[in-house]
């Protein structure tokens, strides 16, 4: 009997005759992979392995996947290796390791494309049912920290308030005024261009009023604290939530909502009807410095001119839909920065996430009020 392990090849043309002799076991390991790796080339010139294993004295699970794999490097590109004059004892053995890493993929039939579709459809309308689920529910947990405060008034945290409206107040209104003031001027330049090839140059300060104080300059304003107030109240709240100090407040018995959210709210929900006013205002100073240069229409006749195009009422329309803009905006940026997970790609997903939404739905609000100020008359 031999203590060592052999492997014996005999090539017959085409074929190759393999014996491994001896105990083929884990204590042999370091001669085993020496011994396969001999016979390599062989193995690879030739189309029909035969592995003859009436020689071998011992075998355990090592020495099987030496010859199995032996026995799969062989069986590829079509070739043919077989194993022969296995012992009962070992068969079994053989049988479990020829199964091991077998199982291929099942192939799968190109999906069809309506049913694609469909699934789509379907995730997206459930996205969507999660969404404004999440909206109502930061929208009624916002309602309670109101009840609260004004059951105990003590409670309104009012230097947290007083710190917000200084960011997203106070601190946007160079941005704002001069955003809208390019705005306002653009779109009297524009006007003034195109009415004058039909000789009403004077209908541009009426188009310029209206727009601004109705759509305009509420809808500018309120996207441009989507992005630069939304995104950075998503950021903090999602860093907060990375580092639980927003579990650590549930903790200690204190409500998130009152304390992180609702000052945030409240603040975009003043914020906002100011910036908005400024903000209109500035835009149509920008209109009146293009009809002085452009339109050749002084400062007198253009504040006349506006004051028989605009009058109150399109005033109010705009400020009006200020403080809803505010809320939507508000609710969505928390409840984004609520749902960050554990990770930086998290915090920068959602705070993306939340500036779309809050465009989007700003947009859309905007004309669902368009819709009922026409159907009230205003």
């Amino acid at each position: 009997m031999n203590h060592e392990p052999l492997l014996l090849a005999t090539p017959s043309g085409d074929a190759l005759n393999l014996r491994p002799e001896g105990p083929w076991t884990a204590a042999n390991v370091v001669t085993l992979e020496t011994l396969s790796r001999s016979v390599g080339a062989d193995v690879d010139r030739s189309r029909v392995v035969t592995l003859d294993m009436s020689g071998v004295s011992a075998l355990d699970t090592l020495g099987a996947w030496v010859l199995e794999k032996l026995s799969r490097r062989a069986a590829t590109s079509g070739r043919s290796a077989e194993f022969v004059g296995v012992a009962d004892h070992f068969s079994g053995l053989l049988d479990e390791v020829r199964q091991v890493n077998r199982h291929t993929p099942a192939p799968t039939a190109a999906p069809n494309p309506v049913l694609a579709r469909l699934g789509d459809l379907g995730k997206s309308t459930a996205d969507a049912r999660e969404d404004v689920t999440i909206f109502l529910q930061m929208l009624g947990a916002l309602f309670m920290a109101v009840i609260g405060v004004l059951r105990r008034p003590r409670s309104l945290r009012l230097t947290s308030l007083v710190y917000q409206l200084y960011r997203i107040g106070w601190q946007a209104i160079p941005i704002v005024a001069l955003i809208t003031f390019l705005i306002g001027a653009i779109i009297a330049q524009q006007g003034f261009f195109h009415f004058r090839r039909f000789g009403a140059e004077s209908y541009t300060v009426d188009m310029v009023g209206i727009l601004v104080l109705r759509e305009l300059g509420v809808l500018i304003v309120a996207i441009m604290v989507a992005g630069r107030s939304g995104s950075a109240y998503t950021a903090e709240l999602g860093s907060m939530k990375m580092r639980e100090e927003i579990d650590a407040l549930s903790t200690m018995g204190l409500d998130p909502v009152e304390i992180l959210i609702l000052p945030r709210v409240a603040a975009l929900v003043i914020a906002l009807p100011i910036l908005t006013f400024i903000g209109s205002v500035a835009a149509l100073y920008g209109g009146g410095l293009v009809a002085q240069f452009y339109g050749d229409m002084g400062p007198a006749i253009y504040i006349a001119r506006l004051h028989e195009a605009i009058s109150v009422t399109h005033f109010e329309v705009g400020i009006l839909k200020a403080p809803f803009m505010a809320l939507v905006i508000g609710i969505v940026a928390c409840s984004e920065g609520l749902r960050v997970k554990g990770s930086a790609e998290s915090l920068g997903r959602q705070t993306t996430t939340s500036v779309v939404k809050s465009i989007f739905l700003v947009i859309v609000l905007d004309g669902l009020f368009a819709i009922f100020f026409a159907s009230i008359g205003m």
